[in-house]
C-alpha cells in the first residue's frame, strides 16, 4: 500500500476545545455525514488533585479533511456514575452507523489502587448524528473475564453479512519493572460476535495478532477496512516499558490482513507508515483509524506524546 500522508490535520492548540481542555486530541475516529466528516477524539480536563479525566468531543471537517468547520461546544456524553467502569472518563469512542441510529463503543476508564486503571467497553447510542449519546445502561456490554482478566478495551465495530464483528484489547498482564516503579500492563488484540451489538461472544483469551516485539509486545486500537477481496487491520504497537520518552520503544503503526476475519496474517511492512523527521509525528505514531469518504480511503493517527498535539490523516493510493 501507498499512502500519503497530508500532515497534521487538527492541533487543539490552534482550534481550541472549549470546555477547558487545552491539550490531547486523542483516538480520532469518523462518522462520515452529508456535507461534513465528523472526527470524535478523547481530550483531557486536570481535576483539583491533579489527576486527568478524558472525555470525549469531536471536530467536523471538510470531508478532503482540508478545513476545521467546527468545534464541539461540549463533551457528547458525560463521565460515567459513581462506581461505574467509566467513572473517570472515555477513551476511546469508536461510532457506527445503526439503521437510523450511532452506535457508540466507548472504553470506559475507572481508576485502581494496586494499579492505576481498569476498563470496560460500553454502549452509548445517538439520533442526533453524534451531537450527543446516551447510556444504553450504567455497565459494560464486554469486560473482565475468566480468561481475559483486566484492561478490555479499544473496540472496534463493524457489521458483516448480519454479524457484528468487535476487535479489542484485553490484558494479560501487570507487572513491576523495579521495585518501587508504577506498575506496567500487557495487552493483546482479540475478537468477539454478536448478533445485536449489545450481547458478545468472545473468543476467549485468543490472541489474533503474532507479536513481533516478544511476548510483552503491547498492541492497541485495532482498525478493520476492506481493500480488494481482503480485509486489512492497522493497529499500533509498542514496547512494554520505557515507551513514554524513547522513541525506539514507543508506539508505532502495524498492519495485519485476513480472507476470513477470524484468522489474521502480520504484515506491517504492507503499510509504512513512519514518521517524518522533525515533525509532529517524528517520534510516535499511533491509534490508527481507517475510513472511506466518497471514494478515497484515509488513515487518522496520532503523533508525539499519545496525541497531546491533536492528529493528522494519511490517504490511501491507487
Amino acid at each position: 500500500m501507498h499512502w500519503k500522508k497530508l500532515g497534521q490535520i487538527f492541533d487543539p492548540r490552534k482550534h481550541p476545545i472549549p470546555f477547558g481542555c487545552g491539550a490531547f486530541a486523542q483516538s480520532p475516529q469518523a462518522l462520515v455525514l452529508d456535507d461534513r466528516v465528523r472526527i470524535f477524539f478523547s481530550t483531557r480536563s486536570r481535576e483539583p488533585d491533579g489527576q486527568y479525566l478524558s472525555h470525549v468531543a469531536f471536530v467536523d471537517m471538510r470531508k478532503d479533511l482540508s478545513t476545521v468547520l467546527q468545534v464541539s461546544p461540549r463533551p457528547v456524553l458525560p463521565p460515567g456514575g459513581l462506581g461505574t467502569f467509566d467513572e473517570h472518563g472515555i477513551f476511546p469512542l469508536n461510532v457506527l452507523r445503526h439503521g437510523d441510529l450511532v452506535y457508540g463503543y466507548t472504553t470506559g476508564w475507572s481508576r485502581r489502587v494496586s494499579v492505576p486503571v481498569e476498563t470496560g467497553i460500553g454502549l452509548a447510542v445517538s439520533s442526533d448524528d453524534g451531537l450527543t449519546f446516551e447510556r444504553r445502561g450504567a455497565g459494560p456490554v464486554l469486560s473482565a473475564s475468566l480468561g481475559e482478566p483486566f484492561l478490555v478495551g479499544d473496540g472496534f465495530v463493524r457489521v458483516i453479512d448480519g454479524l457484528f464483528h468487535m476487535w479489542y484489547i484485553f490484558g494479560t498482564a501487570w507487572s513491576l519493572p523495579e521495585p518501587g516503579a508504577a506498575p506496567e500492563r500487557v495487552y493483546k488484540i482479540g475478537h468477539a460476535t454478536s448478533t445485536d451489538g449489545v450481547a458478545w461472544t468472545k473468543e476467549e483469551g485468543r490472541r489474533i495478532i503474532p507479536d513481533r516485539l516478544g511476548p510483552d509486545e503491547c498492541q492497541a486500537l485495532p482498525s478493520v477496512f476492506d481493500l480488494g477481496t481482503r480485509r486489512h487491520m492497522v493497529f499500533c504497537y509498542r514496547e512494554q516499558l520505557d515507551f513514554r520518552t524513547n522513541p525506539e520503544r514507543g508506539y508505532r503503526i502495524g498492519h495485519a490482513w485476513s480472507d476470513d476475519v477470524v484468522h489474521w496474517t502480520r504484515d506491517d511492512a504492507m503499510l509504512p507508515l513512519g514518521g517524518t523527521s522533525g515533525a509532529w509525528d517524528a517520534e510516535m505514531q499511533c491509534y490508527p483509524h481507517v475510513f472511506t469518504c466518497e471514494g478515497a480511503t484515509y488513515l487518522l493517527y496520532n503523533g508525539n506524546a499519545f496525541g497531546r498535539f491533536g492528529f493528522g490523516a494519511a490517504r490511501l493510493e491507487p
